[in-house]
């Protein structure tokens, strides 16, 4: 069975995240995390669903859009780690 995992990295972006959209609106940042967590959450049942990272040419690093937000993460053999959370106006990160 599947499992997920949350590297260190994502978990910081998660509350990069739910900290800036909260000092305008709290509900709004909760909301904005459930969405991301219910996205990832299907990835169990579906592993292969989200696109091939464009920046990356390795069928195994894939992304889930949610909202303005990409949820990147790597599929392994029983697990999913999601490796990082940003906003998809921004450039991919260095070094990943």
């Amino acid at each position: 069975m599947m499992r997920i995992l949350w590297s260190p990295q994502s978990l910081r972006d998660l509350h990069a995240i739910h900290d800036f959209i909260a000092s305008d609106s709290e509900s709004y940042a909760d909301l904005v995390l459930a969405n991301i967590f219910a996205a990832v959450e299907r990835l169990l049942r579906f592993p292969h669903s989200g696109r091939m990272v464009p920046e990356k040419n390795d069928p195994r690093i894939r992304e889930v859009l949610v909202g303005r937000f990409r949820v990147v993460y790597r599929v392994g053999e029983e697990s999913l780690e999601i490796a990082t959370v940003f906003a998809a106006s921004r450039k991919f990160p260095d070094g990943f």
